[in-house]
């Protein structure tokens, strides 16, 4: 019997041990130190130096494809569109790209700011392109897309020409002809240490005076709960990205100390029953990131699927098919993509778009 003891207390031992060696030494009992493997799919960003580019190649020709497909429909074909997000090409000369100096900066009646008037480095674009877009799908482009459409970014910011192809070998000879390379300064101790031609000293000298404070703002006024959700729910008009959610209107407002509460339902009105179907749908337009551009009965970028419900009213193999090959012009000038969703998905929420878009 003591030896069976013996033998259970040594697995355990062993068990133990095991279990040590894969906890964290820095913080024993948090987790365990990433593998190489592990650090390698988040060790993805692009520095100025160049330092962690991919080696590959992307020609101006092919990027012109890839934008027509997957990024025009956000930034307009030639990158100059302002009606989903600011404009990417404008502003920038000739000259810029000999000074490195986007002279349109300086004066207060241009009317925007565009990327490329702003960015400094080329591997900003490259690294933002890689990791963030597209909106709807990010991370989802090979090295030679993410070359091609940096390639095909710069060629209508005209820093390089029609046939030229980018590559990790010629990256650094493109950044000498960004049109505001030397619009950038390191002189703010951000950079670590004197890496990028820094200071290790802020370009700031603040000190706390704590004296002559302002006294605590008294709220003179409040917006009533009947007037929260005037415009509609906040939450539902706001993308599920980015950092701007919109607060849920439906609720009291929270007051201090106390965690908003739902809105009481009318006496007379009786609980309403799940709708399934609703439920299902909208769970796909989530995990496929519809509502990047749709609201349910808020237009975002695209219309309201209300909308879209009262015009294709029990058309649910028409919607399907529009939704997996996309188009433009019926709603309005910003196309949308062809979407790669499963067939029977598509056809679900055609399906609950054809019944009216209830929730």
């Amino acid at each position: 019997m003591s030896r069976f003891r013996n033998a259970v207390l040594t697995v355990a031992l062993l068990a133990v041990a095991g279990l040590a060696t894969a906890q964290s030494p820095k913080y024993p009992g948090v987790g365990r130190p990433a593998t190489p493997k592990e650090v390698a799919k988040w060790d993805i960003d692009v520095r100025p130096d160049f330092k962690g580019l991919p080696a590959g190649s992307g020609s101006v020709a092919k990027g012109q494809d890839v934008w027509e497909g997957k990024c025009a429909h956000c930034h307009g074909v030639f990158g100059e569109s302002g009606e989903v997000f600011s404009p990417l090409i404008g502003g920038t000369t000739a000259e810029d790209v000999k000074t490195g100096r986007v002279a349109n900066l300086n004066r207060s009646d241009y009317p925007g700011r565009t990327t490329i008037m702003k960015v400094a480095t080329v591997s900003t674009l490259w690294d933002y392109i890689n990791r963030a877009m597209p909106w709807t799908s990010p991370k989802s482009l090979t090295t030679e897309e993410v070359y091609a459409v940096t390639a095909f970014l710069l060629n209508l910011g005209n820093v390089v020409p029609d046939d030229f192809v980018l590559s990790d070998k010629n990256i650094a000879d493109v950044q000498n002809r960004m049109p505001n390379r030397n619009g950038m300064t390191t002189q703010h101790a951000m950079w670590p240490g004197r890496e990028f031609g820094g200071v290790k000293k802020p370009d700031t000298d603040n000190k706390i005076c704590l004296k002559d404070c302002t006294p605590e703002p008294k709220v003179a006024s409040f917006l009533p709960d009947f007037a929260r959700n005037a415009h509609g729910n906040l939450a539902e008009q706001n993308r599920l990205v980015g950092q701007q959610h919109g607060v849920d209107t439906t609720k009291p407002e929270a007051k201090a100390g106390m965690p908003a509460v739902a809105a009481p339902a009318a006496a007379a009105a009786p609980a309403k029953p799940e709708n399934a179907e609703a439920k299902a749908a909208i769970a796909l337009l989530n995990k496929y990131s519809c509502t990047a551009c749709h609201g349910v009965d808020k237009k975002v970028v695209g219309p309201g699927f209300n909308e879209v419900a009262k015009k294709h009213a029990g058309k649910a193999d028409y919607l399907a098919g529009k939704i997996k090959a996309g188009g433009s012009g019926v709603w309005g000038p910003i196309p949308m993509p062809a979407q790669s969703l499963p067939e029977a998905d598509a056809k679900k929420i055609a399906e609950w778009i054809s019944k009216g878009a209830s929730k």
